[in-house]
């Protein structure tokens, strides 16, 4: 008892120097914090999301040769919008290049390699041409996999994934030593329509704001904000992949 009351002054005083810090550190949080908010919220007010968006599809650049081989990578789980919108593109791929065979790469979880792949099918891909690798549980297992097959037989690579994902996809599948590869992001596309309305010919009250002839505002603003998210998420992983000397 004695013990802990002689230590009690120590801890007083240990206190009283340590609470300053930690208030100066909370407030620098909070103004960085800030500054990154507000950052954020601009450049959606720009196109500058969309822009590091398209760099990030399109800088890991194209090849001319037809491709021998269609690689689909799946991580988004079926069905979802990303994995779809591959399994689109790459039975687009597949009808352009007959010869190409089409490789699905993904953990066979809950039957969702069985449901790639009755999605190339419905999308009248000839089974004789698909094949399958149930592993990779990230992009560089994936690309170690595919690593393992004859290079004779993959020929010249036509990687498909979300545009995000191309340029570290790319590079990690190159660096696992499949060189003859190159991408091919699969693309929404974007609805070339206005989207104006008569706010109060559908019942807008009066005393909300009028925003019907502002697409901007409702859904680009939005939309962007997302990629950068989007964006944000990537940057950090190509530099924990360069930190591994994955890529």
């Amino acid at each position: 008892m004695s013990r802990a009351a002689d230590m009690l002054p120590t801890l007083r005083i240990a206190l009283s120097q340590l609470l300053p810090i930690v208030g100066r550190c909370g407030r620098w949080a909070a103004r960085i914090f800030l500054v990154f908010t507000m950052i954020i919220l601009v450049l959606a007010c720009t196109r500058v999301p969309f822009d590091v968006h398209r760099w990030l599809g399109t800088s890991a650049g194209f090849a001319d040769p037809p491709p021998n081989t269609i690689v689909v990578l799946g991580g988004s789980g079926m069905p979802s919008g990303p994995e779809l919108l591959r399994l689109h593109h790459a039975a687009y791929l597949a009808q352009e290049y007959p010869s190409a065979q089409v490789i699905v790469i993904h953990p066979d979880t809950a039957g969702t390699m069985r449901q790639m792949v009755s999605e190339l099918l419905l999308r009248r891909v000839e089974p004789e041409r698909i094949r399958t690798l149930p592993f990779g549980e990230n992009t560089r297992e994936q690309a170690l996999i595919l690593a393992r097959q004859p290079a004779a037989a993959l020929g010249n690579v036509a990687l498909v994934s979300a545009p995000e994902n191309m340029y570290r996809s790319v590079h990690a599948f190159r660096k696992a030593g499949v060189g003859k590869v190159y991408g091919e992001p699969a693309w929404d596309h974007a609805m070339q329509h206005d989207f104006a309305y008569t706010h109060q010919a559908i019942g807008g009250k009066a005393w909300t704001p009028d925003v019907s002839d502002s697409p901007g505002l409702r859904y680009t603003f939005w939309n962007y904000l997302k990629l950068e998210i989007t964006c944000l998420r990537e940057f950090v992983a190509i530099a924990y992949y360069r930190l591994n000397g994955w890529i």
